[in-house]
């Protein structure tokens, strides 16, 4: 982590929509019992300059820290703690020292705020969604496994060893890249809620 250069936080753009940005708030008590805001802003894609994946922390509209991800910045009362995966925002949240934990707002024009918005207004259509992701997800798992057991069963230790297994399922081409781009939009749908799970939403740092 290194120290911020002061400059004011832009806001968010709808063309940053396809830019690869996050906009998270958290407002604290700070000395005095005024209240600070702080804003985490991540760059998936890299940050022009490095091109590398970071998180930049602004206090009060001032930019006050930057880091690589996963990141850890320490404010009043505790830190706040990002991390990435491969579709987007795992993690944003405030940790206090007695291990109490909060998500950050995400600002409301960002993609995270406008899926917000979705579960806040219309929370049957919103909980579907999710149910529908974790279902595709699942599926396309359980087929890829079996896919790739046949081949590793064929290698000569372990069809020594194990024995050789004849997969019940073959699918074209054209359907295993549709269920691997079914997968990889039920993973965003889920990292605009920073819901993970190792074994489902692939591709963590």
């Amino acid at each position: 982590m290194k120290g911020g250069d002061g400059r004011p936080l832009k806001r968010f753009r709808w063309w940053n929509l396809f830019t690869g940005r996050s906009l998270f708030y958290l407002q604290l008590a700070g000395d005095g019992g005024r209240q600070v805001e702080y804003a985490i802003d991540v760059r998936h894609w890299g940050d022009s300059e490095t091109g590398e994946g970071r998180a930049h922390l602004y206090r009060d509209g001032r930019h006050h820290a930057e880091s690589k991800t996963p990141a850890v910045f320490p404010v009043e009362g505790g830190e706040i703690e990002v991390a990435m995966s491969g579709f987007g925002v795992k993690r944003c949240h405030y940790v206090t020292g007695d291990g109490a934990e909060r998500q950050l707002v995400p600002d409301a024009r960002s993609a995270e705020g406008r899926r917000a918005r979705l579960e806040r207004d219309r929370p049957g259509l919103s909980r579907s969604i999710g149910i529908i992701s974790v279902i595709v997800l699942v599926v396309g798992l359980g087929l890829n496994l079996v896919q790739v057991l046949e081949p590793i069963s064929r290698i000569p230790p372990v069809a020594e060893n194990v024995g050789a297994f004849e997969s019940p399922i073959s699918l074209p081409l054209w359907l295993n890249i549709a269920l691997g781009a079914a997968a990889a939009f039920a993973s965003v749908e889920r990292a605009l809620r920073l819901r993970y799970n190792w074994l489902l939403d692939a591709g963590g740092n």
